[in-house]
């Protein structure tokens, strides 16, 4: 019984990857260790996750590569899971490089399903989508049953394409599918491009803080820690009849501005902040509900934004600035 998890390198996938190697699962990691942010970092975390024996490491690139010809046959009668959460992320970079979106994000899913309906032994599929997918959307919080047809990026339709392409699979030849969409998910060995990864850096090195303009300015945060008991929790649950989509958040939104007052604590120094217009790319508020997702598993996620952000800080001062 094996589990294969793509993005294996990526902050999420590496997190999801030492949980389940940990608890002495057989694991199949693959990645393209692009270079969209630092590549030393993907080859630190895979450093920690070489050291477990119950590891295999495969570099692909699932756009491109022939999934079918990498794996053994063996390996393919043994795997029983697959979590998919390689992706080309970014919300402001899908604006200049929109086709490495669809390559990565749309190809990629097609190449995955296309891989998994050929597993004999698989169970269940879970892949990463995103709560950019609610876009422009009013109504507050965000259920998976809203429409979800106003896209304020093209990383947002590229998640929803994938969302799509999940549905008909699961149409079309039965494949257990259940999608993610993440609330903003931070923590130690996140990823050096998201807000509060580049705030903290920018207040250490002490560069402004460029702080998006206006008042209601939020999101709904997302502890590692928090999504992957989420993760591992519906990996063992596949739905018998739907490809489902759940929520991955807090359920609390936050101010922004909340945000770089606690970096500010934990990193000892303050923040230079600088207000500027708000892209459109990028949405004003996010609030997940997480009514469907508490009517499958009792998951409730335990980590503030306050104890997150020193655990993220400890990590962040012992790793970047030791």
């Amino acid at each position: 019984m094996t589990v294969l998890v793509t993005g294996a390198a990526g902050f999420i996938g590496f997190s999801t990857c030492l949980r389940l190697l940990t608890s002495g699962k057989q694991v199949i990691g693959i990645d393209n260790l692009n270079s969209y942010y630092d590549p030393a970092l993907k080859d630190a975390r895979l450093a920690q996750l070489a050291a477990f024996p119950n590891f295999t490491f495969r570099k692909i690139d699932i756009a491109s590569d022939d999934l079918l010809t990498v794996f053994t046959a063996f390996e393919q009668r043994s795997i029983t899971e697959i979590l998919h959460f390689a992706a080309q992320a970014g919300v402001r970079h899908s604006v200049m490089m929109p086709f490495a979106f669809a390559d990565a994000n749309v190809r990629g899913q097609v190449a995955i399903l296309e891989l998994a309906r050929r597993l004999p032994a698989l169970r269940h599929i879970v892949y990463a989508s995103s709560s950019s997918v609610y876009g422009r959307n009013a109504a507050l919080p965000f259920r998976e049953t809203d429409r979800v047809d106003q896209p304020g990026s093209f990383y947002a339709v590229s998640k929803r394409a994938a969302e799509l392409t999940a549905e008909c699979y699961h149409h079309l030849h039965q494949l257990p599918l259940t999608g993610l969409r993440f609330f903003t998910v931070y923590g130690p060995w996140g990823r050096p491009d998201m807000a509060y990864y580049l705030f903290a850096r920018a207040i250490m090195e002490g560069r402004p803080v460029t702080l998006y303009e206006g008042a209601s300015l939020a999101r709904d945060f997302t502890f590692i820690d928090d999504a992957v008991d989420a993760i591992c929790a519906i990996m063992d649950l596949p739905p018998s009849d739907q490809a489902r989509i759940l929520n991955i958040g807090s359920n609390v939104p936050e101010p922004v501005s909340r945000l770089i007052s606690l970096l500010e604590n934990f990193l000892g120094r303050k923040a230079d902040i600088q207000l500027t217009s708000r892209p459109t790319a990028d949405v004003e508020y996010t609030w997940a509900s997480l009514e469907q997702i508490q009517q499958l598993i009792d998951w409730h996620p335990a980590t503030s934004l306050e104890t997150g952000l020193e655990r993220f800080s400890r990590w962040f001062l012992n790793h970047q600035y030791s």
